[in-house]
């Protein structure tokens, strides 16, 4: 199987191709056979696509099982194609046989009871048992390089395969293309490092090392980002997601009308929900009608994707994300007085509420580029909240421009904080900086581990290092989605072990309010500080290494740690503690014994800190 002809070929197939992708039970009376398909995809696209699908579904199942399925399904379509188009088997939607293939198959006992169902609950019973958590497979073992690449000479083409498996049943919801691009960066990898192998220069650990970071980057990028998506329509429901998805559209496309903005929000809506369900045909073939739709309509919706809808298929999607907003309609007025003056406005509002908010949204976002999606959505929440109490009996007339001076508050309130944190990090840099989220964040969220906090404040760092030297027109969008992005980590990881009442309420109550609540948060009170055993703090001659990253990581976990002991600390508290600890790192890494002087003058630092704590 030349899983590198497979995996190129796949890229670059055509939108109609892709449109022959099955719509799940959805089409049972679709004309396209799986024989038609096959023919269409032609044999090494057809199973590249019925490896990953074996994989995602069967995530426990071997490599050899899911090889042999991908070809039983594979020679079927190729009889369909040939000569058995009339077969009762040739005529079954492409999801149903693959589900057939599967319960005909021995020794898969954790599937029986789904295989026992008719279709399509037969369909859901297998997505919901898709496992994408952490440690249900166990993590990919580092190889050692040079088996790898002996591997690699001898059985370049199953060893790609075998990887394409290994991923695909690690992330059973993640984009089938998404999977394919990954492995010809792993095809590279593994060609650009073991091309060069015979060089006795050359280290081939350090080459591993250093591009395996750039094969597995859309792997978690897509994958953080699908699962955002998912966590917010799980969680907050479609009404939110649509909400999202039309202040974002409607800034990227600002010369768009609002009927064709809210067909693409109503279809990406679709979309997510097939994606988030696991249902990878049908998100496929969403996603593919979306692109060709948005590349079909590029006169009516954006100048600024002529060359993103001119590249393969894969890269598409990412580009026209990524593409810059269009430009503003000239004409395009820069207040929307008639939601707030319009004398008609309170019975627009009660008639159709959903579409009235929706054309606030949409008529608001294309003409703040400027905003985040986040910060828009909490807008049109205020804007509610204000027809909710001017539309009632009696109120009095300057309600609405009253509760429009609230609308600007808001506005200016969130840009204060973002400018804010900007400055701090201007002035302290990546490691003060992050060391200020640290003490933030583990005051409000002390059941955190504190790998999980330094992850988190790292991540935040990262944006401050990002988006603080955009333009102030740029800044907004970018830190405020971003941050949105590690809150929604944080809040995945309440969902699935709980941090504490107050994060409940953030990540429970409101999307939009959820920055802002969390960022309100103050110390847990109900949290019961960590006792001064012996080994909170415990101090030895690694202290003395010359790796700074490695140094900042040690202190920042003694900060946490503090902390968590003490969450009360004042700065003041905490400088001289700081202060205490320096000098006894400086004077025991310049002794002859550094081990003995730090078991010598730990325990007097401890007993000093704790009496200036007590203070």
């Amino acid at each position: 199987m030349n899983w590198r002809t497979i995996i190129y070929v796949i890229l670059l197939v055509s939108l109609t191709v892709v449109k022959a992708l099955p719509r799940s039970y959805r089409d049972i009376e679709e004309k396209n056979s799986i024989g038609q398909r096959f023919s269409q995809l032609q044999e090494k696209n057809f199973k590249a696509i019925a490896m990953i699908m074996f994989a995602q579904y069967v995530q426990g199942g071997t490599f050899g099982k899911a090889v042999k399925m991908a070809e039983d399904v594979t020679d079927l379509a190729k009889r369909c194609a040939a000569a058995a188009r009339d077969s009762p088997d040739c005529l079954k939607p492409l999801d149903r046989i693959f589900l057939d293939t599967i319960c005909q198959e021995e020794n898969l006992p954790r599937f029986t009871h789904c295989c026992a169902k008719k279709d399509p609950e037969r369909n859901d019973c297998f997505l919901s048992l898709k496992n994408s958590s952490r440690g249900f497979i166990s993590p990919f073992e580092k190889p050692n390089a040079e088996a790898a690449c002996k591997n690699n000479s001898q059985r370049q083409h199953s060893l790609t395969g075998y990887f394409i498996y290994e991923v695909s049943r690690r992330h059973p919801f993640l984009y089938a293309p998404t999977i394919l691009s990954v492995a010809i960066r792993y095809d590279e990898m593994m060609k650009n490092c073991c091309g060069s192998a015979e060089d006795p220069t050359r280290n081939l650990e350090e080459c591993f090392r250093r591009q395996a970071a750039k094969v597995v980057k859309p792997v978690k990028e897509d994958g953080l980002r699908q699962e955002h998506t998912c966590g917010i329509l799980k969680k907050f429901g479609e009404r939110t997601l649509k909400a999202l998805k039309l202040a974002q559209i409607s800034q990227k496309f600002p010369k768009a009308d609002f009927v064709t903005v809210n067909k693409l929000v109503k279809d990406i809506a679709d979309m997510h929900k097939d994606c988030c369900r696991g249902d990878m045909l049908d998100c496929m073939h969403d996603r593919e009608e979306i692109l060709h739709y948005v590349c079909a309509n590029q006169d009516i919706l954006s100048s600024k994707i002529k060359k993103c809808c001119e590249k393969p298929l894969l890269q598409r999607s990412e580009c026209i994300v990524n593409a810059e907003n269009d430009d503003k309609p000239a004409d395009l007025s820069p207040h929307v007085r008639e939601f707030i003056e319009d004398k008609g406005v309170c019975e627009r509002f009660a008639r159709e509420k959903d579409t009235h908010l929706a054309r606030f949204l949409y008529e608001y976002s294309r003409r703040h580029p400027e905003f985040s999606a986040q910060m828009l959505l909490r807008i049109v929440k205020e804007y509610e909240d204000l027809l909710k109490e001017c539309c009632k009996t009696g109120a009095p007339d300057d309600c609405c421009s009253r509760g429009e001076k609230e609308l600007r508050k808001h506005i200016y309130e969130t840009e204060s904080v973002m400018k804010t944190s900007c400055d701090i990090y201007k002035e302290k840099g990546d490691y003060y900086f992050q060391n200020e989220l640290l003490m933030s964040f583990t005051k409000k969220m002390p059941q955190l581990t504190s790998a999980e906090l330094i992850k988190f404040t790292k991540q935040m760092t990262t944006i401050g290092s990002k988006c603080c030297q955009l333009s102030q027109n740029k800044l907004l969008p970018c830190a405020e989605e971003n941050l949105d992005l590690v809150l929604g980590e944080i809040c995945r990881r309440h969902l699935t072990n709980p941090i504490n009442p107050g994060v409940c309420h953030c990540c429970s109550s409101s999307y939009a309010l959820r920055r802002p609540c969390l960022g309100k948060l103050d110390i847990d009170e109900n949290y019961v500080p960590l006792s001064l055993t012996p080994g909170l703090f415990t101090f030895h001659e690694d202290l003395c290494t010359t790796e700074e990253e490695k140094l900042q990581h040690k202190k920042q976990e003694m900060l946490v740690n503090l902390i968590k002991y003490k969450p009360q600390i004042t700065q003041e508290q905490l400088t001289s503690v700081t202060v205490a600890f320096t000098a006894m790192r400086e004077q025991c890494c310049k002794e002859e014994n550094r081990e003995a002087c730090f078991a010598r003058e730990g325990p007097e630092l401890i007993k000093r800190s704790e009496k200036l704590l007590s203070a």
